[in-house]
């Protein structure tokens, strides 16, 4: 199975399907990287006590915020007074491990989720929302629709890994490489990976499974032409694995 998260996050995905005794293998269609300027993290995070809310919707954006709150020589007691919304348990456990309580995470680990859980709550309030620099509107848009009045900041960039190109054409085009199924944790990973599919021909995925972790990713990559056979009914790791082994056991 290939694996196109991050390199730093495929960790437990690839510990996951082997324990399934799947092989496993590891072509990282994003990369992350700090983002273009630190000034406006550091603005607002130096201004938290102007914000009731904070969204965080991503583990790299938990820990792109507490690297710079160290940075700053600030503590998590600067931000105590924030209620805190988080997109998904590996969000809200990794704020959790840093000391912080999550007040909002909605049962399905999308942004409209989040909008309709904080819809009635942000009326007149200040909302803070850390993220990548490429992500929907959704929130911000919806949000302030709702009455809040929202900042948006940028606490990290995805990028297109240029040296996976080459491994990429190498597992598709080699038959003893060629891969079974291929994971898409993101929105980012499919576009990405179209993006290093370049000039292959896209029937080169006939006959592999293409797996997503939620509704998002899959509307990406129907959008991108790419068919969806597998779908997690949870937007997690846990849930992706599991419709993985659900879908070959049923072969």
């Amino acid at each position: 199975m290939l694996i196109t998260r991050a390199r730093k996050q495929a960790g437990p995905l690839a510990s996951a399907l082997r324990r399934l005794g799947a092989t496993v293998l590891q072509i990282p269609a994003i990369e992350i990287r700090p983002p273009r300027s630190f000034q406006p993290l550091d603005r607002v995070l130096r201004h938290a006590s102007n914000y009731h809310w904070l969204i965080l919707t991503s583990v790299n954006g938990v820990q792109a915020l507490f690297a710079r709150l160290e940075k700053l020589h600030l503590t998590r007691r600067h931000l105590e007074h924030l209620r805190i919304a988080a997109i998904g348990p590996a969000t809200k456990a990794a704020i959790e491990e840093r000391g912080l309580g999550v007040s909002v995470m909605p049962e399905e680990y999308v942004a409209e989720a989040v909008v309709d859980a904080l819809r009635a709550e942000v009326r007149g309030k200040r909302v803070l929302l850390v993220r990548a620099r490429v992500a929907r509107d959704v929130i911000p848009q919806e949000l302030r629709r709702a009455g809040a009045t929202l900042d948006v900041v940028e606490a990290y960039q995805t990028v297109t890994p240029k040296s996976s190109r080459g491994r990429l054409r190498q597992a598709l085009t080699d038959m003893r490489r060629r891969p079974t199924a291929i994971t898409f944790t993101s929105s980012s990973t499919a576009r990405n990976f179209v993006e290093l599919m370049g000039s292959l021909r896209c029937d080169l995925l006939d006959g592999i499974t293409l797996a997503s972790i939620g509704p998002v990713t899959s509307g990406t990559l129907r959008e991108l032409g790419l068919p969806v056979h597998v779908e997690a009914c949870q937007y997690t790791v846990p849930g992706l694995v599991e419709a993985l082994a659900d879908h070959f056991s049923s072969r």
